[in-house]
């Protein structure tokens, strides 16, 4: 028997990140941790910039998520965010030097420096770290 799927679109104002069936999505919301899986209630939430991990055949994908608002109806899950990447377009490289000036920033707590655009940079860089380091996990388990 064919597993249930259920859409999910992933939204950012530059572009269409991610549409196809999945059988599971996960995401931060701001009241915590969410699993919609296909027929779920419907939601409306905020989501917290973090990763959404999302289940197809067995198999997971991770993107990093900033920002943004989920929605699930008709077994769609419609998720809309400032911005979202998939874990393999994320350059590490770029993610690793966003942290550390982040956190320069937030150390040297200067009077020019704008502490909660330096905390937002800091959560986005963390949540594109963390999405690679998930999706390398995914690949070296079985399936």
């Amino acid at each position: 028997m064919a597993e249930k799927l259920q859409k999910l679109v992933v939204v950012t104002p530059a572009r269409v990140v991610f549409t196809d069936e999945v059988r599971m999505v996960v995401a931060r919301g701001v009241e915590g941790e969410l699993g919609i899986l296909p027929d779920h209630a419907p939601l409306i939430t905020r989501l917290k910039t973090d990763v959404v991990r999302i289940q197809k055949d067995g198999q997971w994908r991770v993107m990093a998520v900033s920002n943004g608002f989920l929605e699930v109806k008709n077994n769609q899950v419609t998720i809309l965010a400032d911005a979202a990447e998939l874990a393999e377009e994320i350059d590490v490289e770029r993610a690793r030097r966003a942290k550390e000036r982040a956190e320069e920033r937030l150390r040297a707590r200067t009077p020019d420096i704008d502490i909660a655009r330096a905390e937002a940079a800091l959560m986005r860089a963390l949540a594109r770290l963390k999405a690679v380091e998930l999706a390398q996990r995914y690949r070296g388990t079985a399936r």
